[in-house]
């Protein structure tokens, strides 16, 4: 995985796991009572051990009943501002 990507990856790690902080407590009751993943899978995001998919996104999402777009919003992805 190249640094850039690396660092899109932490950026939205932290934020998911700040969203999901907000609302529950405890990163197993996240999983188990709202996504269609498994808490592993929610740590390896978090963690941005792992570049996910699109679908993972929308799931994740719907399960902190916010749209994709908020889950998104206020994150940088311009790469070329990581120098």
């Amino acid at each position: 995985m190249q640094e850039e990507d690396k660092i899109l990856l932490q950026l939205f790690g932290n934020k998911l796991k700040k969203l999901r902080e907000e609302k529950y407590e405890s990163l197993n009751k996240f999983a188990f009572d709202n996504t269609l993943l498994t808490s592993a899978t929610i740590s390896r995001i978090e963690n941005a051990n792992v570049d996910f998919k699109f679908t993972t996104l929308i799931k994740i999402a719907n399960a902190l009943d916010i749209t994709p777009g908020e889950l998104l919003k206020d994150i940088n992805f311009k790469y070329n501002d990581f120098d």
